[in-house]
């Protein structure tokens, strides 16, 4: 079962192939076994787990529940959560125990979700290799030796090793779509203002944002749009309608344009990577449906509009 996107999970969950609960025993097991070599969970709330999964079961027994009922994940631990320990991989919060949910905490569990754990970062999110953990480092399940960037390492490594469908992350510089390029994942910084900030612990309030860990675009655009949307409680939130995100992957490229910024492929780029980065930029220029133009960072910016009135 672990190998089931959130999308197929859902679909069996609805068509009864499995329950809940025992896709949560299922990978309560898997981060037991494969959990302490990768370090990628700080706690895991395995009784919070089957109570959820239970309340699931029968939600979904009644022909209730929305595409993500019953669906276990996992919440980076920047993010404050009822009666749970949450810490910001610090020894400075390390006994503190959140007295509130995050609006996106509240907002999966209004989903139906099943929290399986918080998992481990860069402390207070200061980092881009989930080196600077109190809790230790996290590693990549790809290969142990090797970083799985931060500072949403331990979210990326808990999805990429399978001991979790899908998880929240915070990108702050990169710290969402850095550790999604390290571990062969599907990381998304919304736009600022559409996910709301509320009961997350702070790096730079500017330019924090809270998104997406999962494996694949469907599975983040069904999380992406269970987590978005306007909230009083965050002063930047922005008050516009949520798109139904699944809906729109199946648009039609054509008149799609892409600007690939040049200093990208400058001194220190590995050439497997850039050769595979070209190859990619050949695909979506194949058949002139994607414009791809490249010009310098600040060339590609749109022109200003000035200020409204």
């Amino acid at each position: 079962m672990h190998t089931l996107t959130v999308s197929e999970l859902a679909a069996g969950l609805r068509a009864r192939k499995f329950s809940s609960l025992d896709l949560t025993l299922h990978f309560l097991g898997r981060i037991e076994r494969l959990g302490p070599e990768l370090n990628a969970f700080v706690t895991v709330t395995a009784d919070r787990a089957l109570a959820d999964a239970r309340a699931a079961d029968e939600t979904l027994a009644k022909g209730e529940g929305g595409p993500l009922t019953g669906v276990p994940v996992a919440h980076k631990d920047i993010f404050c959560t009822d009666g749970i320990r949450t810490t910001c991989s610090s020894r400075m919060l390390s006994n503190f125990i959140a007295p509130y949910d995050a609006t996106v905490v509240s907002r999966w569990r209004a989903a139906g979700t099943v929290l399986l754990g918080k998992t481990n970062m860069d402390e207070f999110a200061m980092g881009s290799s989930n080196e600077t953990s109190y809790f230790g480092p996290v590693r990549n399940p790809w290969d142990h030796k090797r970083v799985p960037g931060g500072s949403s390492g331990g979210s990326a490594a808990a999805v990429a090793a399978c001991i979790a469908p899908a998880a929240t992350g915070t990108d702050t510089g990169g710290s969402i779509r850095q550790p999604a390029a390290l571990t062969n994942l599907t990381g998304i910084k919304p736009t600022y203002g559409r996910v709301s900030r509320y009961g997350m612990i702070a790096f730079a309030s500017s330019l924090d944002q809270a998104g997406v860990l999962a494996r694949s675009a469907e599975d983040a655009a069904l999380l992406l749009e269970a987590m978005s949307g306007f909230d009083p409680n965050d002063s930047t939130s922005v008050d516009r309608p949520v798109p139904n995100y699944a809906a729109e992957l199946n648009q039609p490229l054509k008149g799609l344009r892409v600007g690939i910024i040049r200093e990208f492929f400058g001194a220190g780029l590995d050439p497997a990577v850039e050769q595979r980065v070209r190859a990619a930029i050949g695909l979506l220029q194949d058949g002139g449906l994607v414009e791809v133009f490249e010009g310098h960072a600040l060339a590609l910016l749109p022109e200003p509009q000035g200020v409204p009135s």
